[in-house]
């Protein structure tokens, strides 16, 4: 399928607005002249500093109106959707994280599966022109195959979170399939950049060592077979999201498709802490190394994730290409400046 590039006389809603990744996506899409509606709860599952200084970010756009509000009040869904009439609608609101899954579970129901279907409910009510939603690389489960490649098994997940994003693709599927609705599953492979979430293993080294805490690393401290990650930086992410908004799938049975966004490049956790060392040794002008200690693998959690990025490559000619020093230096460098950090 050849590349079409943004229609930037529609409007894009994108749910999760104040998030990590729908703030960079809303600026880009605001940026090219688009008209967006961002809406996001803006819980406390982190803190909600970062989520309004991200806002902030957005609120000198004319051409963006937010609206704070929960994806699992299915009125509300159906209000947005009636009053605005998206013609694009990007869900990356739901509840994240592996581990607080397994604590909390009832939020992920709430907003994973009861908040994603009230956005398929409205997608059916409002046809829309594509929607594009969320899923996650957690879906392959303990896949011991890689790269990990859209055809696999994935229906062993390991976590509570990763089966809220297959029972998605499996939702969407069925929407697409009854009521015509184009919609295409993103397989975020670990996101990370600046003014990202610190629920994040990279922002949480941070924070622990600017409190002068050690570091867990989840990997028995066994380096020769220590745990892969396929780091994506935000800016390949956002890309990749816009390159498919105006590409909706094209199929006589279903418009219903999945695409891994991964570097294709994991990396040794250790690697990605050493170099995330190296990123704040020259953000502040000294040597930096992070305290650690070495414990078992957490339940939820998997050895290597690694994605293949040949389907989405020759569905719109691109692939993420940020190298992790490149990505962590940035990182680094606006946590240094966010926290005041050169003062101290």
């Amino acid at each position: 399928m050849a590349y079409q590039p943004l229609e930037k006389n529609k409007t894009y809603l994108i749910t999760g607005a104040a998030g990590f990744i729908g703030s960079f996506l809303s600026k880009r899409l605001l940026e090219e002249g688009c008209q967006v509606i961002g809406l996001d709860n803006i819980n406390d599952y982190y803190d909600i500093n970062l989520k309004e200084k991200r806002l902030e970010m957005l609120e000198p756009f004319e051409n963006f109106t937010f609206i704070k509000d929960d994806i699992a009040n299915k009125e509300a869904i159906q209000k947005i959707f009636e009053e605005h009439k998206p013609n694009y609608v990007v869900n990356l609101a739901a509840q994240a994280g592996v581990r607080y899954s397994i604590e909390n579970p009832d939020v992920y129901i709430q907003s994973n599966i009861i908040g994603f279907y009230n956005i398929l409910e409205a997608c059916r009510s409002f046809p829309v022109d594509h929607l594009v939603y969320a899923s996650s690389s957690s879906v392959y489960g303990a896949n011991k195959k890689v790269p990990f490649e859209e055809s696999d098994f994935v229906d062993t997940p390991v976590s509570l979170y990763a089966s809220t994003k297959k029972s998605n693709e499996l939702m969407a599927h069925t929407y697409s399939h009854l009521y015509k609705i184009p919609a295409t599953g993103l397989r975020f492979f670990t996101v990370y950049g600046p003014i990202g979430r610190p629920d994040m293993a990279y922002f949480g080294f941070a924070n622990k060592y600017f409190n002068d805490e050690s570091i867990k690393i989840f990997n028995n401290g066994d380096f020769e077979n220590d745990l892969y990650r396929d780091f994506t930086y935000i800016d390949d992410i956002v890309e990749g999201i816009v390159r498919l908004l105006s590409n909706p799938p094209h199929s006589e049975d279903v418009q219903h498709k999945v695409y891994n966004i991964g570097n294709s490049n994991p990396e040794k956790l250790m690697v990605f802490i050493e170099t995330l060392e190296k990123a704040f040794s020259n953000a502040l002008g000294k040597k930096v190394e992070f305290k650690k200690e070495f414990e078992p693998i957490k339940p939820g959690d998997v050895p290597a994730t690694y994605a293949s990025t040949k389907l989405l490559q020759e569905a719109v000619g691109f692939k993420p290409k940020t190298p992790i020093d490149v990505g962590l230096q940035k990182f680094a460098d606006w946590y240094v400046r966010y926290y005041k950090l050169k003062d101290k």
